[in-house]
């Protein structure tokens, strides 16, 4: 059977009906998938009753394998799953509500990552996508020349370092998170790169894992970096996605940052992430 794809309206995003994710797919349903993937960035699969987590395993493996995941304990008895996990009655800072592009201060970044719905509350949770290949091309040619000359400096140790947001003064949270003095490793990685796959050029910033520019100055790199951050998330470059039970998303970590957001106080919500390894 074929997919039917049907694009957001907005700048990226697309919901992909026809298939049945809990099944051993056919090679030319990955390739159509994978092709509206790099496409529209970020798809979502609706009305999934059947997937469970074998099925997202082999999902996950179908779109390109496993990828690493350095702060997260997984689920029982799963190595690859982890739960983005909130109770009703949780009162920590919501997780990941600031724009990001998935573990960028590894080597090799991952390509994508999956989310299933697992408990969807009835209220808010959107989560917002902000296409930065429509970002990089919207700027001014000398704009851009100037961007592709200059190296980022990645860390997760503001986020993910005993002394971060989420170490071990994060009290009181749901999600497995583990903190881990490695978080204060640095990795480099150009500010504007070429997607492997379509060869389109997308920023590759993200104000929470960025602690510096090569050759710059902080309070330069600073003044850069907060200038880029409110470029990448202006309204024209945003799609947000609404969840819905028995929901698969997968976006496209080269070429989108993402962010969550609330509004759901008093009720719980929960999704199941697989990351796809680099390509």
């Amino acid at each position: 059977m074929a997919i039917t794809v049907e694009p957001s309206g907005q700048s990226c995003g697309a919901r992909i009906t026809g298939v049945n994710l809990a099944s051993e797919l056919a090679p030319s349903t990955v390739a159509a998938i994978r092709k509206a993937w790099l496409e529209h960035r970020v798809v979502s699969f609706p009305g999934q009753t059947r997937m469970d987590d074998d099925a997202l395993e082999r999902f996950t493996v179908a779109m390109g394998g496993f990828g690493e995941d350095p702060f997260f304990d997984p689920i029982p008895g799963r190595t690859h799953i982890a739960a983005i996990l909130r109770e009703a009655d949780e009162q920590s800072p919501l997780f990941a509500e600031n724009w990001h592009s998935d573990w960028s201060f590894l080597p090799r970044p991952p390509a994508g990552t999956c989310l299933l719905s697992i408990d969807i509350p009835p209220v808010g949770g959107d989560t917002l996508f902000a296409n930065q290949i429509a970002a990089f091309n919207a700027l001014p040619d000398d704009r851009k020349a100037q961007l592709r000359t200059l190296t980022a400096i990645h860390s997760a140790r503001a986020a993910y370092a005993p002394d971060g947001a989420y170490g071990e003064k994060d009290e009181g949270r749901s999600m497995a998170i583990r903190p881990d003095p490695s978080a204060r490793e640095t990795c480099t990685h150009p500010l504007v790169q070429r997607h492997p796959e379509t060869g389109e050029e997308a920023l590759f910033s993200c104000f929470g894992y960025i602690i510096g520019i090569e050759g710059m100055a902080d309070a330069e790199a600073i003044a850069l970096l907060t200038e880029l951050y409110h470029w990448q998330s202006r309204e024209e470059f945003v799609y947000r996605h609404q969840w819905e039970p028995d929901m698969l998303i997968l976006w496209d970590n080269r070429s989108v940052l993402h962010r969550a957001t609330g509004g759901y106080e008093g009720h719980r919500r929960e999704l199941h992430r697989t990351t796809i390894a680099a390509h």
